[in-house]
């Protein structure tokens, strides 16, 4: 959403819809199968984690020991509501 300067530049406005529709298709499809609390809170922590991994890979942003131990403990919590559903 960053790279598309306030929905102002035409591609990167295209690719961050997609991703929405893209999201919102995969937690419908996960609520099939899932109870919604479940579905819900690991849709929100894959955001949460995707986010923050691409803002360290791509837009220069720190990683610090904080931020690591913090992307790591969401993946544990959602490995953990996934496999108690």
């Amino acid at each position: 959403m960053k790279a598309s300067n306030g929905f102002t530049r035409p591609l990167p406005t295209a690719v961050t819809l997609a991703a929405m529709v893209a999201s919102f298709l995969l937690l419908s499809a996960a609520l099939k199968t899932l109870p919604v609390g479940t579905a819900y809170a690991v849709w929100t922590g894959v955001g949460a984690f995707g986010t923050a991994v691409i803002g360290l890979l791509f837009l220069n942003e720190p990683a610090t020991l904080v931020r690591v131990v913090s992307l790591c403990l969401i993946v544990i919590g959602i490995v953990g509501l996934k496999h108690s559903a």
